[in-house]
């Protein structure tokens, strides 16, 4: 995977050509075969540093969000996050709308498989069309922000008829530096089995693609369906900033 620095070695925030040619370079493939197995997939080192910083910073710009949550006041967890308001910035943007085409195939597979009618279109865009006219309107990318003793709860992110099931979050903060603790986390739930626990170890500018509420996994009579949920641990010093990456727009 190819990041662009210019000649001086300084890093820069990448423009909207270097995130298209570093999401095409992923191994798809191998990306598919680990959410089918697991129903998460990292992919390393996808944003560079400075990217990360520059989409943390914008935590504290008021003028490109369209609201706040703090955990603690829903029984969410400890922590806060905030929504993006439309139009998105350009990078989160051309994250979106980069990703979708990738993982459409397997989301329809997936559908398939579970015998759930709703396949899914090949452009990002005609797709937040079907959200925008069941009145799904309100944008979903989100920057989370982390304190000492903050975690969040599992949870799935379903805003309304439409949900896409497959979604991105992207780690902006440096583990070990910036905070110790708050690692990413998944269950799943089988039919009649206990949960199985997943931590998912990530460095800065790791993207994790992960299942937003459930999927297929073959059984001797077929595929059936399983159920995931995905939280972060607690904070035990610093803080800690993602970005996530919903592909349905919220009611």
């Amino acid at each position: 995977m190819t990041v662009v620095a210019p000649a001086n070695g300084v890093p820069r925030p990448a423009q909207a050509s270097d995130v298209a040619g570093r999401i095409a370079a992923v191994d798809w493939p191998a990306i598919a075969r680990e959410l089918d197995a697991q129903g998460n997939a990292v992919i390393p080192r996808l944003l560079p540093a400075a990217d990360c910083r520059a989409l943390a910073e914008r935590y504290s710009a008021g003028d490109v969000f369209r609201s706040r949550v703090v955990m603690a006041r829903h029984g969410f967890g400890r922590g806060e996050y905030k929504y993006f308001a439309y139009p998105l910035p350009p990078l989160v943007a051309e994250l979106r709308r980069g990703f979708y085409p990738h993982l459409v195939p397997i989301a329809n597979r997936w559908n398939e498989a579970m015998g759930i009618e709703t396949l899914y279109p090949d452009e990002h865009e005609a797709f937040l069309a079907r959200c925008h006219e069941a009145a799904q309107v309100r944008p979903t990318p989100l920057l989370l922000e982390y304190s000492e003793g903050d975690y969040n709860c599992l949870h799935q992110d379903l805003y309304g008829e439409h949900v896409f099931p497959l979604q991105v979050a992207i780690l902006l903060s440096e583990p070990g530096r910036d905070f110790t603790g708050g690692e990413f986390v998944m269950t799943e739930q089988r039919p009649r089995m206990q949960s199985r626990p997943m931590v998912l170890p990530l460095e800065q500018g790791d993207a994790v693609v992960f299942a937003v509420h459930h999927r297929p996994v073959q059984g001797t009579r077929g595929s059936y369906r399983v159920r995931l949920r995905h939280g972060v641990s607690r904070l035990r010093s610093g803080r800690r900033h993602t970005l996530g990456i919903i592909f349905h727009d919220a009611t």
